[in-house]
Parts: structure tokens; sequence; C-alpha cells
């Protein structure tokens, strides 16, 4: 191994980018959560923008870049964590809006903790089992191929307008609606079909591929191909809410979601809960072995000349800073309410950091096989809630049931956990990258928790603004464009559900067995070793997500899969390794400029107060423009991803 001095990583320029980068993609990721449900690295983008900027410096290398992109999708990391759980809170009732410092004390300790418990697994799941961490490999490779940034640069550039451009026409101008949709009913039964006209859910989809992308709408046929239709004929006429819709001369499509929404989508609740579970089954002997390997590193002390590369965080260190967490932890708990005292806050910040290492260790190793865009947070943190919903219940006693403290606090301690588990994946994936370029894993870590600090100081303030101009969960007459939020309303209906609201069991149930089979499908793949896997989880997504967001998810992975087919028969590799580098970022920059047109438009409407203060128009022809629109720039992007070379 080389022994050279190594290059400069930790530089005033890279931390500073580093910085901003982490706040503006956790911004971004934040609005693309709350509207679709999932998320997407940021790590290829993060890279490119950071090489196009410092190669106007006189002086920048390759591990400058690798520290800018580490902080900066350590933000995005953050950014899942908080919108999957803690908007609950105020679906629960229990907050009005995000108080700035109980969402910067949780999303940080969770983030922070996030960071140290991955620090002992680095050497076991990278170096010795050599997990395949498929967005580490890809952003070492764009880093590598750095020797012309700007063209990437104005690639993402392009493709951040032409996203912003199509957000602004849809949802400010209102030139065209959002969706296009068509329901009507087949005797008792209803027939749906509808598509989001987003550029971001068709990114998503090009992001995650075919495989992910077909998963995820294979669970949303299931609930509205399949289940929908079946429980409409069964019960259109006796369940009571249904009656009085159809008294009211509901369309088919308001009946379609009423019965989505009440539990048709409980399917993809048990269907997460089994997948979550499995995760943590399924990789118990890596998550020994990374104990052991980090324990024995502790032992070994520091005598020993290590290579740069070599250098974690030392683990006494590591150490110290998690026992030093679980102090504002347990003070975090014991002033939820002062109906939980030291009996029940003692317990439960134990559960919380035991249930933090397991589920970081478990988001590790799942990205190191899957990547993070695919990585299974929700199962993980739907197991969290539940479990800890049932401890409060228990410690709590049955006058909790009914209030909303029980759940609250359960989603705290799942909300933690998420960010935790989150930031677990993203940090393994950079250190993977930085482990193939020849980073130094120590000056990665800091730089994580940089970037995780960054972000926590912007979550609140964005989310109050998305709250107050968009709202958030079920469409209301004040906000009809709501985001969904799908994430975070499953997280609180668990935990409602447990203290007394009460959950569908029965479509729980049946979505247990439902992930049980897919399990066993996924399983049978593997064995066959296929191209193609099933895990539970993106399909339990899909199930979970309207249809609407599914088609689009599909369509992106279609586009992927053609533009690959097409590179792979007629480009040699260095183009196809190119091309694949345009198209990705073509999709992140329209992932970013919608997702941050989104943010910008929240400003007028809550200065106005009014949710069309730029509409020129009101949707004058449908969405059929908007279907012209996105075609138009899924076209682009396949064009853009099978160039050939100049």
């Amino acid at each position: 191994m080389n022994n050279a001095a190594p290059l400069p990583q930790l530089t005033v320029k890279a931390i500073i980018l580093g910085i901003i980068l982490s706040m503006v993609l956790a911004g971004a990721n934040a609005y693309l959560g709350l509207f679709a449900g999932m998320t997407v690295s940021a790590s290829i983008p993060a890279a490119v923008i950071s090489m196009g900027i410092l190669s106007m410096f006189r002086e920048s290398n390759i591990l400058e870049n690798n520290i800018v992109q580490t902080a900066a999708s350590a933000g995005e990391s953050v950014a899942a964590g908080v919108i999957f759980t803690i908007p609950a809170l105020v679906l629960l009732g229990y907050w009005n809006v995000f108080d700035y410092w109980w969402v910067s004390v949780i999303a940080g300790l969770g983030g922070l903790l996030g960071v140290l418990f991955t620090i002992p697994l680095r050497r076991s799941l990278i170096v010795e089992e050599g997990l395949a961490f498929p967005e580490g490999k890809a952003t070492a490779e764009v880093l590598k191929v750095g020797d012309d940034p700007k063209s990437g640069v104005v690639q993402l550039a392009l493709a951040a307008l032409a996203g912003a451009v199509t957000k602004l026409a849809a949802s400010g101008l209102r030139l065209w609606s959002e969706t296009a949709q068509a329901a009507t009913f087949a005797g008792n039964g209803i027939a749906y079909i509808g598509t989001n006209l987003s550029p971001a859910l068709l990114s998503v989809g090009y992001i995650v591929g075919l495989n992910i992308a077909t998963l995820v709408c294979a669970g949303g046929a299931i609930s509205w191909f399949i289940a929908i239709p079946i429980y409409s004929s069964l019960y259109l006429e006796t369940d009571p809410v249904l009656i009085q819709m159809m008294t009211d001369g509901a369309s088919a499509t308001d009946v379609a979601f009423q019965i989505w929404t009440s539990q048709i989508r409980y399917l993809g609740v048990g269907a997460m809960l089994i997948g979550g579970i499995w995760a943590l089954i399924s990789m118990r002997g890596s998550l020994i072995s990374g104990v052991r390997s980090g324990l024995k590193q502790m032992s070994a002390g520091t005598s020993a000349v290590v290579h740069h590369t070599e250098q974690d965080t030392p683990m006494q260190f590591v150490l110290a800073g998690i026992a030093l967490f679980v102090i504002p932890i347990f003070f975090v708990y014991n002033n939820i309410s002062d109906s939980i005292g030291l009996g029940v806050s003692l317990p439960m910040t134990l559960i919380m950091v035991v249930a933090g290492f397991l589920f970081s260790s478990v988001a590790a190793y799942m990205a190191g096989l899957v990547g993070s865009s695919n990585n299974p947070i929700s199962g993980i943190t739907i197991a969290t809630i539940l479990f800890s919903s049932l401890v409060l219940l228990w410690l709590m006693g049955p006058e909790s049931i009914g209030s909303t403290v029980g759940p609250a606090a359960a989603i705290m301690i799942g909300a933690v956990v998420c960010c935790a588990a989150a930031i677990a994946g993203d940090n393994l994936q950079d250190l993977k990258a930085g482990y193939i370029v020849g980073a130094t894993p120590w000056k990665q870590q800091v730089m994580q928790g940089v970037g995780v600090i960054s972000a926590v100081l912007v979550m609140a303030p964005i989310l109050n603004l998305l709250l107050q101009a968009y709202g958030m969960g079920a469409p209301t007459e004040e906000h009809p464009n709501a985001l969904l939020a799908p994430q975070a309303m499953l997280m609180a209906s668990v935990a409602r559900g447990v203290f007394g609201a009460g959950l569908p069991w029965n479509m729980v149930a049946i979505g247990v067995g439902i992930g049980a089979a897919i399990i066993a499908f996924d399983e049978y793949l593997k064995k066959r070793e296929t191209k193609w896997h099933a895990p539970v989880l993106a399909v339990a997504v899909g199930i979970y997500l309207p249809l609407e967001l599914s088609v689009p998810i599909f369509a992106g992975g279609l586009i992927a899969a053609a533009a690959e087919r097409w590179n792979a028969r007629h480009m040699d590799p260095a183009v196809r390794e190119r091309n694949a580098r345009i198209g990705m970022l073509t999709a992140a920059g329209l992932i970013t400029g919608e997702a941050l047109v989104g943010i910008f438009l929240a400003i007028p409407i809550v200065l106005s107060g009014d949710a069309g203060v730029l509409a020129i128009a009101h949707e004058p022809f449908g969405g059929r423009p908007g279907l012209v629109v996105v075609a138009a720039l899924g076209w682009w992007m396949y064009k853009a991803s099978t160039r050939a070379a100049s």
C-alpha cells in the first residue's frame, strides 16, 4: 500500500460546501418524502456539484469532493428519518406546529447516534464481508471519472430547471392538474386507474431501477386492482360510511380512496411489519460479527501503526459519545408529559438505545445489499413503534388508552431510531466510497456528524413552511392538495391503534400473510440465483401508497431498463458508464428542481394565506398537458442516458 501522505480532505472550502449542500438536499428530500413516501440517495448529485464547484479553485482533489458528498448525503438521510416519523406528532394532534428545539433534539440525537453506532461496523461490513454498497460504489466511480465535472453540473442544472418549471406550471400557475385519474363502478366493484404527473416520481423510478419500480407498482396493483374491488363488492351496501357516501352522490374515485384510507392500506402495514422483523432475523450473524470486530479494535489499543485509510474514530470516543447521549434522551422522554415518570422514561430510554443500535446495524447491512434508496427503514421503524407502544401501554396502564401522550412517546422513540437507521445506511455507503478512493474514515465520520447537525438546523422551519402552505395528511377543504406524508400517517396509525383508536387488525393480519408469501418467493429467487429479487418492503410500500404514485415510478423504471439495454447493445463500456452517470444526474436534477420549487412556492402561499396565489388558470385542460410534459421529460431522460460519444 502506498505510504505517501494523504491528499487534503477536511479543508475549509470542503466543509463549507458540505454544510450548504447538506441543508439544501435535506430540504429537497423532505419535500419528496412527504409527497411520495420515498426518498433517494443524494450522494451522486452532491459529488457532481462538489466537483463542479471545487474545480473552480486552483487546488482541489478527489478526497475533498468525497468529504463534501459525505456531509451532503448525511443531510438527506436526516431528512428521511425526520419526515417518516416526526410529522406523525402533528397528525396525532399532539403538536400544532413543529417546535424547533424538539425537532432539532430528536433528529440530532438520532442522527448522531446513527453515526456512532455504525463506526464499529465499518471494518466488518466493508472490509471483511465486502458487501456491495451499490450507491457507495457508484459514487466512487463518479468521483474517479470526474475529469469533466462541469459537464455533469450543466446536465444537473438543466434537469433541475426542467423539474422546477414543470412544478411551477402545475402547482403554482395551475396550468394543468397534477393527477390524471378515472374510476367507475362495475356493479358493486370499483375500477380505478390514475397517475401522478410528477417528474420527480418518474426520476425515483429511474434511480431505483426496474426491479424495485415493478415491485412498488405490483404492490399498488394488489391494493387497487384486487383488494379495493373485492372490498367494494362485499361491503358497498353494508358499510355505513360507504352507504352514506353513495347517498351523497360520491364519485367512484372518492369511494375508492375512502376504502383505501380506512382499510386497504393496512395490508401494507402488516407487510412492512413482517418485513422489518425478517430483516433483523436474516442479518443476525453479521450483526454479531460487527460487534466483535469493534470490540477487537478497541482492545488492540493504539500501539500499532495504522495506515490513514484504516483509521476509524477511536472506540473509546464512540462508547463515551453513546453514553453521553443517553442523558439528553432520558430527559426528552421524561419531559413529554407529567404522566410519564422515571418508571417509564428510564426503560424507554434503554429500549431506544438498544433498538437504535440493532436497527442501525440492520439498516447498514441492508444498505450493503440493496442500497440506501431501497433500504427498509419503514419496516424497522414500524416494528420499533409497535413494540414501544405495547411496552408503554403496559407501563402507563389502562388509563393511557385514548390519550395522545402514549402514541406521541412511541413516535418520539421511533423518530430517534428511524433517524439513526437512516443515517447508518447512508454512512456505510459513504465509507464504502471513501474506502475505494482512499479516504480517511475518521475524517468522513466527522463530516457525517457535521452533515447531520447542518440538516437538523433547517428541518423544523422547512416542515412548518410546508405544513402551513400545503397541509399534511388527508386532503381537507383548506388544503385539497395536502402532502400525504404516507410514512408518517402510517406511523401515527400504528401508535394510535395500540392505544385504543383501533386498527383493522384483520387487514394487518392479511398483510402479514402477504408479506410472508413475498419473503418466501424472494428466498426462492435467491436460491435460483436469478437477476431479479423481491424485497418485501418494496411491495409493502406500493400497497400503502396511492396507485397514482406507483405508476410514474414504474414508468421511470421502464425508462432506465430501456436505456440500459440500448447502451449494452450499442455502446462500449466507457460510454455506457458515462451515459449511466448522465442519466442518474438527469433524474437527480428533476427531483431537486421540483422539490426546491415546492418549498419556495410555500413562501407566497403562507404569506398570503391563499393556496392559489400564483394561479393564472384553474387546470383548464385537466391533466392532459401534464401527461405530454412528463412524457417529453421521460423521453429526454432516455435520450440523455443513451447518447453516443462525441
